[in-house]
């Protein structure tokens, strides 16, 4: 709590105009995701009392393996909530990672998303961040999804796998996404 507490104020002197934290961390063995959630929605008030007196946006990011992995515990989660500065990053792969089809679940939560992260997740489905183009995520119909939803804000491509080479995997993933981007704002994508 008081670490986000920091990160807000943070945020605010930067003029950024959110900041993203993860979902709790995983249920426990033998807990129930239902008491979990409630503690997590208690921690959070405080915290989104500050992002309101800060004015940046708090926004929590869905992740396999922790508190609230998918789309329809997002919504639960949001639905215990009505404040402007409270939001979701949407991180498409996490979404691809818990079985889920990106595009399908945009119009769910549009409302609440303030930021999206991108990368390329195997067929498998297994949650390892890979560039753009190299993995089974269908960008096309995402994007198009956010469009369809009014989606204006950033997106950014997320690959902290690729320390090794981090101008190569840059580069990759701009080529492999800017050409789609501009399908999808011609028309020219579904």
């Amino acid at each position: 709590v008081n670490h986000t507490r920091k990160a807000l104020s943070l945020a605010r002197e930067l003029g950024a105009p959110c900041i993203t934290t993860e979902p709790c961390g995983p249920v426990g063995a033998g807990e129930s995701w239902a008491r979990a959630l409630d503690l997590f929605v208690e921690e959070i008030k405080p915290v989104l009392g500050h992002a309101e007196r800060e004015r940046v946006r708090l926004l929590v990011e869905p992740e396999p393996g922790l508190l609230i992995e998918t789309s329809e515990q997002a919504l639960e989660f949001m639905g215990r909530f009505d404040s402007p500065w409270l939001g979701l990053n949407f991180d498409i792969g996490h979404s691809y990672c818990v079985g889920e089809d990106p595009a399908r679940v945009v119009p769910m939560l549009a409302p609440h998303i303030g930021h999206v992260h991108l990368e390329d997740i195997a067929a498998t489905r297994v949650h390892h961040h890979m560039v753009p183009g190299t993995g089974a995520i269908d960008f096309a119909a995402v994007l198009a999804a956010l469009h369809r939803a009014g989606y204006g804000g950033w997106i950014t491509i997320e690959l902290y796998p690729c320390i090794d080479t981090p101008a190569d995997a840059a580069r990759r993933a701009r080529e492999h996404i800017l050409p789609v981007v501009s399908r999808v704002l011609s028309g020219g994508a579904a």
